[in-house]
């Protein structure tokens, strides 16, 4: 199983580590990463896999917003995602 996670705001110093680090202390492990500065702001997309993940979705994006306070974080099922993206 896999999870979507999006991080957008401004940019600054250790963000995508602080997200990595949220995600291996919640047993996530992270598949591919995309991340871009776009003018000031910082945006982040990564495909994690959420197989031995021992906390909900909804907590790993607490502990990942709690890493990151400023950014504005969103954490979504792959097959969630999946179907809001289908034609």
């Amino acid at each position: 199983m896999r999870a979507v996670i999006t991080v957008v705001g401004k940019d600054d110093i250790g963000i995508l580590a602080n997200v990595c680090a949220a995600c291996a202390e919640n047993n996530v492990s992270v598949d591919e990463v995309t991340q871009s500065i776009l003018d000031e702001y910082f945006c982040l997309i990564m495909l994690v896999g959420i197989d031995k993940m021992e906390v909900s979705i909804d907590d790993l994006k607490v502990a990942i917003s709690a890493k990151v306070p400023d950014m504005t974080v969103h954490v979504m099922h792959e097959d969630i995602f999946n179907s809001m993206h289908r034609i």
